[in-house]
């Protein structure tokens, strides 16, 4: 993963005025624990216009489906659950040759209440005068948990200790 790329598409969403928020491995490192991931995991408002326009700017970026489908694609609601239901897809993953190094997948379904979560959002800087968005300490833990895979124990217990929290 590319810090310049992370600035950019940051940016580039905060300035269109996407509501966003960013969870996985990154979240980690913003709570504390700092460690790798090759990817940039976000949940954006399901709102239409606000789907349009994270994914203007992603497209702006470079940014492509894996999968053989249009990008705009995305904003359609049934064609999100037609993914979910027949395909079992969790995340919409995007690649660009502009930004080789990092992958960005979004979720096809937020794994929380959007509305919820996004005024308790923490803001960390991830360049002089960027502002990342990520997914509160409280709904990290709690999707890291639900995910259960091996990586993800390791970050809650990594976590947990961090803060000097009990399993």
């Amino acid at each position: 993963m590319e810090r310049s790329s992370i600035e950019s598409i940051v940016r580039g969403l905060n300035e269109a005025g996407v509501r966003y928020l960013i969870v996985g491995g990154l979240a980690v490192v913003a709570h504390g624990y700092l460690r790798f991931t090759a990817d940039l995991d976000l949940v954006l408002d399901m709102e239409s216009e606000n789907l349009l326009k994270g994914l203007a700017v992603l497209k702006a970026l470079g940014y492509r489906p894996r999968a053989p489908v249009p990008i705009e694609d995305f904003a359609d609601g049934s064609k999100r659950r037609s993914w979910t239901e027949e395909k079992n897809l969790k995340v919409f993953s995007l690649y660009s040759q502009q930004h080789q190094a990092t992958e960005v997948d979004v979720f096809v379904e937020a794994p929380f209440d959007f509305s919820l979560a996004y005024p308790e959002a923490l803001s960390q800087p991830v360049a002089e005068g960027v502002n990342a968005l990520f997914v509160d300490y409280a709904r990290l833990v709690e999707l890291k948990r639900k995910a259960g895979r091996p990586r993800d124990l390791d970050d809650l217990s990594r976590l947990r200790a961090l803060k000097g929290e009990g399993l």
